[in-house]
């Protein structure tokens, strides 16, 4: 079987589709949706992100969004400077726990599902770093795995969050070389 599959693309047919001018994909109806499609729909669908307190440092990337780190400012940038689409923060319910927020939310562009982004920025902190061990505990009792669909970076006081990992990352989980 699998030298059946040897060379074969997943995404041939809709890359077939979208090599056509604008004025023929407007003709066509695709059977399936493209990534594209699906990423807009995704996008477009509303979600409210976890409150921010009044009292917290304002920090904004350079597209004005409010996040709540230095480190999250630089990722959010770096993902806006390649075109990776993303929500922050966007609920999530975990059994039994109730509603978390992902730092950050993607659409997966090879599986079409979601998958998540949890920096977890204060490691030097003990009650930091137990938190983030359950939460990511909490993440796998509901299918959601590292390395599968949900990405972790770290970072401590001494070990600031790199680059070249994030480069890493994102070839790895959606094919953007940068």
């Amino acid at each position: 079987m699998s030298i059946l599959l040897n060379g074969f693309d997943d995404n041939k047919l809709e890359n077939i589709f979208l090599s056509e001018s604008i004025e023929r994909r407007n003709l066509i109806s695709p059977i399936e949706e493209t990534y594209e499609m699906k990423l807009d729909k995704w996008l477009s669908q509303p979600y409210v992100g976890k409150e921010i307190n009044a009292n917290t440092s304002v920090i904004k990337t350079d597209n004005g969004l409010q996040v709540r780190s230095k480190s999250e400012r630089f990722m959010a940038n770096y993902f806006d400077s390649i075109g990776l689409k993303y929500k922050y923060e966007c609920p999530l319910i975990l059994k039994p726990y109730g509603v978390i927020y992902p730092d950050f939310t993607f659409l997966s562009p090879k599986t079409g599902k979601e998958i998540y982004w949890e920096h977890e920025g204060m490691l030097d902190n003990p009650e930091y770093a137990q938190t983030a061990a359950k939460k990511i505990e909490l993440y796998m009792k509901n299918g959601i795995f590292p390395g599968d669909n949900l990405i972790l970076t770290f970072e401590t006081t001494t070990n600031v969050l790199d680059k070249d990992i994030l480069k890493l990352l994102v070839k790895r989980y959606f094919d953007i070389h940068s």
